[in-house]
């Protein structure tokens, strides 16, 4: 994270490049490996955490920037006086993870993690990532720099399934203080978002209002030439929603509180971790 935000340039990647995926390598390590001499389930999420930061600290960085420094931006303001802008810490928090285990991965088996933005909402913003072969997919081409190479031919999804070990699905919340900053307010300010007329965010009590109507970012003539202009809202809102359909049963897991019983019937004991 501090690579990202704070020593690397900034990226110029451009809205039609939201969804695309970051790829951390990995291998299993020796400490990793468990009874069933494969790797431990509860690794996955130490490895998700790195894969995660790789990602919204490279994607996000000039809004992570920008919200550290609300004072001076002013990006978003207090509501409880809106001529001042929102003070306090600006912090990205993990909300939740789940994991969906498929292959086993063996003792130093190599493997990457690719991680993309799924969706968002009014609170949190998802995060996908799948466990992948070590070399079995390469992406049809890099964004920005060379990393490597890339594919020629075009694979389709159905082959990929088999090389996936797990899928992980995880939400982060952004704060500046105790409140909540709108996904949209960051990813707007790292030029992530498509020009949307009526704009991209709406707040609730408890959440930091933008200080301006978020309408997101303009494609400009060099970008246009690029190839980038055909790409409008309509298309960024379309795979929003389409990860949402996921991420909203993951989102409704919050509710699973409400069915704790306090041992109204009994217990069947207590034991200890070890």
């Amino acid at each position: 994270m501090i690579t990202h935000i704070g020593l690397r340039r900034f990226h110029t990647h451009t809205p039609d490049q939201l969804f695309h995926p970051i790829i951390t390598p990995s291998h299993v390590s020796l400490l990793e490996v468990d009874y069933n001499i494969h790797k431990s389930n509860s690794t996955y999420f130490a490895d998700l955490d790195v894969s995660r930061s790789q990602l919204v600290s490279h994607l996000f960085a000039r809004g992570c920037r920008e919200l550290a420094n609300n004072t001076s931006t002013r990006l978003v303001i207090d509501p409880s006086d809106p001529s001042k802008p929102a003070k306090g810490k600006f912090g990205v928090m993990l909300g939740a993870v789940q994991c969906s285990f498929k292959k086993e991965l063996q003792p130093y088996q190599k493997y990457e993690m690719w991680s993309r933005v799924l969706s968002w909402d009014r609170k949190w913003l998802y995060i996908v990532t799948h466990f992948v072969e070590h070399g079995a997919v390469k992406p049809r081409s890099w964004d920005e720099g060379s990393f490597g190479t890339t594919r020629k031919d075009k694979g389709k999804v159905e082959d990929w399934e088999k090389k996936i070990h797990a899928t992980a699905i995880s939400k982060y919340v952004f704060k500046i203080g105790r409140l909540t900053v709108h996904p949209a307010i960051l990813i707007d300010a790292s030029g992530m978002l498509p020009e949307r007329p009526d704009g991209w965010v709406t707040t609730e009590n408890g959440m930091a209002p933008p200080s301006h109507l978020i309408t997101g970012h303009a494609v400009s003539e060099a970008e246009a030439k690029e190839g980038h202009g055909n790409w409008d809202w309509k298309r960024t809102e379309e795979l929003r929603k389409k990860g949402y359909e996921f991420a909203a049963h993951f989102a409704a897991l919050d509710g699973l509180q409400s069915q704790f019983d306090s041992g109204e019937d009994g217990a069947l004991g207590r034991f200890g971790l070890a």
